[in-house]
């Protein structure tokens, strides 16, 4: 068919705006096939891609074989209302030839109850493998590990491991190695499959094992995980418990997921969403999540102008005060986000610490020192022409050396708030990337009124 030929050589975009024709023309066994001849990788993309009416119609167009393969890759909202709708021995059908780690995520967001119902419906052994892999929390190397992995004995030869893999006949394509273990399971170390393949038959295990490999706590952060793998250039690592056992490995597709969630979450929370928010969320749903951020918002803007209001004296006598005040929170909200995300940055990818944030908190204010003079002498000088030769101000001297002196003072304050609430948030176990922006921008703001307004009132009265 037409509308079929050279569809899976063709860009996102192109493949989304045929779709999109052929949902809108009725022409549902086209978008079938079209669906179905793709990677479950790109059908995920395009149901996030689309309008709710029209993303049910394209759900219920996937082949039922492959409902379980797309879950996989659709966020966590939209993968959640899907797997709730579907009967537990279905969900239990479609997710039974994913990876362990894969049905835990499917699982582990969805209720309690639909979760167990689920459990039921699959095979003891399958059953008792996810359970498992459910018992550790999402956020931890135990969330995120597999525990499809092949295991050997040092002391066997390499031929029997070659015969043991083939009688195996299914290794996962993300598996690189094999790992060795003693008779109680703790880990020895790893033999990649390259060494396997050009070992001499008659060697022995022991001999081409690589004991430099360190395994990852099962209690160690996905974030941390995330690190160590960009740090050693890792494709796989395995996991092991407190007693040093050998429990799962970690691979890099899972770890590109948590690194792609962890910069969804930095950018989402900055405007305070959730990671998963829905893009073609309905509208109501949408502005229930918002309203409250907006609230919070419009409570610290409340406090922020309150401090105007101590100075309304001020005001009435130099009514150009009014025109010129928004310039010193803002320059300051922009020094201070500047460090602000420098600094929740430095903090995700593990380099700051105790140790280095006096250097950098000396760095920063040293920067903002700099920047502060610098502006201050080019916005007072404008001012001062401004009034001076335009608007015919008497106190044209006086306004350049009040704004010149707040600029100074308020990028000062932005900087050190900047760098100090990530460090202070990190303590009180908030998020600073949720609540670090709205802290910042109030205090910028209090800051840059006062310093302003304050200068005004000691030069005019």
């Amino acid at each position: 068919m037409p509308i079929l030929e050279n569809f899976e050589n063709e860009s996102s975009s192109n493949q989304l705006q045929r779709l999109n024709e052929a949902l809108q023309g009725g022409m549902f066994v086209q978008v079938r096939m079209m669906l179905n001849e793709l990677p479950p990788a790109d059908v995920a993309h395009f149901l996030e891609s689309t309008p709710p009416k029209e993303r049910d119609i394209l759900w219920r167009l996937i082949n039922t074989e492959r409902e379980g393969q797309v879950l996989q890759f659709l966020d966590d909202e939209i993968r959640n209302e899907y797997a709730a709708q579907m009967e537990p021995a279905e969900l239990a059908a479609a997710t039974r030839d994913l990876e362990i780690d894969d049905q835990a995520d499917i699982l582990g967001d969805l209720p309690d109850k639909i979760v167990k119902e689920v459990l039921a419906s699959m095979r003891v052994q399958d059953r008792h493998r996810i359970e498992h892999a459910l018992s550790y929390p999402e956020d931890t190397a135990g969330g995120l590990m597999n525990t499809n992995l092949v295991t050997v004995r040092p002391q066997v030869t390499i031929e029997v491991v070659m015969r043991y893999i083939r009688m195996k006949g299914d290794l996962t394509k993300t598996t690189d190695c094999i790992y060795v273990v003693d008779s109680e399971d703790r880990f020895l170390g790893s033999v990649s499959l390259c060494a396997l393949l050009t070992s001499q038959p008659d060697q022995i295990v022991d001999d081409v094992v690589d004991h430099e490999v360190h395994p990852i706590a099962i209690d160690l952060p996905d974030a941390d995980v995330a690190r160590l793998f960009e740090r050693r250039d890792l494709i796989s690592a395995p996991v092991v418990d407190d007693q040093g056992k050998l429990v799962g490995r970690i691979t890099i597709d899972d770890v590109v997921d948590v690194i792609m969630q962890n910069a969804g979450h930095s950018l989402m929370s900055m405007a305070g969403l959730g990671e998963t928010d829905d893009t073609f969320a309905p509208i109501i749903a949408s502005a229930k999540r918002r309203a409250l951020w907006l609230g919070i918002n419009l409570i610290t803007v409340m406090v922020a102008v309150s401090v105007i209001g101590v100075f309304e004296e001020t005001i009435k006598i130099v009514t150009a005060l009014a025109i010129l005040q928004p310039i010193v929170p803002s320059m300051g909200g922009i020094a201070g986000t500047q460090t602000l995300t420098l600094v929740i940055r430095g903090l995700s990818v593990g380099h700051i610490s105790s140790n280095n944030f006096r250097w950098l908190m000396m760095k920063e204010l040293g920067v903002s020192c700099i920047n502060g003079v610098l502006w201050a002498i080019v916005v007072g000088l404008s001012v001062f022409l401004w009034f001076n030769f335009v608007q015919f101000s008497e106190y044209a001297f006086q306004l350049s050396v009040i704004i010149a002196g707040a600029m100074v003072i308020n990028l000062i304050v932005g900087a050190t708030a900047g760098a100090a609430l990530p460090m202070i948030m990190r303590r009180l176990n908030i998020d600073a990337a949720l609540s670090g922006g709205v802290v910042l921008t109030t205090v910028t703001d209090m800051v840059g009124f006062f310093s302003f307004l304050g200068l005004a009132t000691v030069f005019f009265l």
